[in-house]
């Protein structure tokens, strides 16, 4: 059972410049969906970042929101957020696949997301992982996306002057320093 398992959680990265998110959540579990919001809010917060907040229909108006926000705003990364329970039909596959697929394809992008739509087989399993005094899984995806945003942070720096400069090349038979 994973929760009886012990896993490394990474130290919640620093920031100089503050840190904007905005959190999707699609509450179709009001319950569940609450308690993912409450824990990535709270993860925002420790780490000295601010959030919006919201509301789609369903896990699949998830990643369709966070890629409008991203064209039109100007948020440092994204959570998303929901629950999907198998039910009787194939629904439940193509709901987790779809909506997994495309947040993972807008991260490829460069992104910053956090995933934290939980897709469990039934009720109890998604209580278990949405609880923020438990194994908080809103905090975790709001742990990932800042965990995200400091390396794109790192990476964006200016550059070092490492590497070839198109001013500092002498050409062949050029009488003039380079």
């Amino acid at each position: 059972m994973a929760a009886a398992e012990q896993h490394h959680i990474l130290d919640l990265p620093k920031f100089e410049e503050p840190v904007k998110i905005l959190i999707v959540v699609a509450p179709y579990y009001k319950d569940i969906a609450d308690e993912l919001v409450a824990g990535a809010k709270s993860t925002v917060e420790e780490a000295g970042g601010t959030w919006e907040l919201v509301e789609v229909p369903g896990a699949l108006e998830v990643p369709t929101a966070i890629s409008i926000a991203d064209k039109l705003s100007n948020f440092d990364g994204y959570v998303a957020l929901g629950c999907v329970i198998r039910g009787e039909t194939t629904h439940y596959e193509t709901v987790c696949n779809d909506s997994s697929r495309a947040l993972q394809l807008m991260g490829l992008q460069g992104i910053c997301i956090g995933n934290g739509i939980l897709t469990v087989e039934n009720r109890e399993q998604a209580v278990v992982r949405a609880e923020s005094k438990g194994q908080n899984k809103g905090g975790g995806a709001a742990a990932a996306a800042l965990h995200l945003i400091a390396l794109s942070r790192k990476w964006a720096a200016p550059s070092k002057g490492v590497g070839f400069h198109a001013d500092a090349i002498k050409l062949a038979g050029d009488t003039k320093p380079a």
